[in-house]
């Protein structure tokens, strides 16, 4: 019973992440960058590869200089690679690529920027039917239309 328990219960770390989250969204960059960051520490460069992932996949979102932003996108996707059957981390990885598209767009690397940009197209399949996927989806579109990347129905 108490392992069936653990594998249904909330998992701690990723609800502090999500609260880290809700934070920068409400505008407090520079405390969710530190929390994050505090979070990164705890967890160490061994700690499980999902929490790693997500966790680098939001730091990356309050850096100010956009080669951090690209050094933590590249985290969060080499801690994706250590868990590559996750179904968990299979539904981030159209994000991941398509952040680490917009970073290498941001960095003038328009060849690097398409090559993520259709790692992200390859990997939307995972989405689900649900508002996210939608969103991300979208995303996807605007970033292809953006870099001259034929989409799906080109």
């Amino acid at each position: 019973m108490a392992e069936r328990q653990g594998r249904t219960a909330p998992d701690a770390v990723l609800t502090r992440i999500g609260q880290v989250v809700m934070l920068h969204h409400g505008g407090d960059r520079e405390e969710a960058r530190r929390r994050f960051l505090d979070l990164w520490t705890e967890l160490g460069e061994d700690g499980d590869p999902l929490h790693r992932c997500t966790l680098a996949h939001y730091l990356a979102d309050t850096q100010d200089d956009p080669f951090d932003e690209l050094a933590w996108d590249l985290r969060a996707l080499t801690a994706a690679e250590e868990q590559e059957g996750s179904l968990e981390v299979k539904a981030m990885y159209p994000s991941l690529h398509l952040n680490l598209a917009a970073d290498y767009a941001r960095l003038g690397r328009p060849e690097a920027a398409r090559t993520h940009v259709r790692r992200a197209r390859g990997a939307a399949a995972a989405l689900g039917d649900d508002s996210y996927g939608d969103g991300v989806r979208a995303a996807i579109s605007r970033m292809e239309l953006r870099l001259g990347v034929p989409g799906p129905g080109d």
